[in-house]
């Protein structure tokens, strides 16, 4: 039976609106593609694939999103062209290699590339 999904959000709960629309903006290299209400921002990162910025102080901070890439390290200088700096690169040899870095409200961003060949 074929899958009736065809898309996926990402939601990243925040405290101040502002300030992580900007954050993304930069790690994401782009402004939001859609504003679609007051207090919420989205970016399309890959067909059918969004993160999507929003208020809500009560959540903020306890959110993870893992985005897989081709290379990482090509994405490590992209977010260091935009001032942000990943963790250190962790690998599991044959499966993954990952950097993370956490959004000003401590939402976790996961950079994944799949070196699982």
């Amino acid at each position: 039976m074929k899958s009736n999904i065809n898309s996926v959000v990402s939601v990243l709960p925040v405290k101040d609106y502002s300030a992580a629309v900007a954050w993304y903006a930069r790690l994401l290299g782009r402004e939001a593609d859609l504003v679609p209400v007051e207090g919420v921002a989205e970016w399309q990162i890959a067909d059918g694939a969004w993160i999507q910025v929003c208020l809500d102080t009560e959540r903020a901070g306890y959110t993870t999103v893992v985005v897989v890439v081709d290379d990482l390290e090509a994405q490590r200088g992209v977010c260091s062209q935009a001032g942000i700096e990943l963790d250190e690169t962790q690998e599991y040899p044959g499966v993954i290699r990952m950097a993370e870095i956490c959004d000003p409200d401590g939402n976790k961003v996961s950079f994944v590339q799949d070196i699982s060949g």
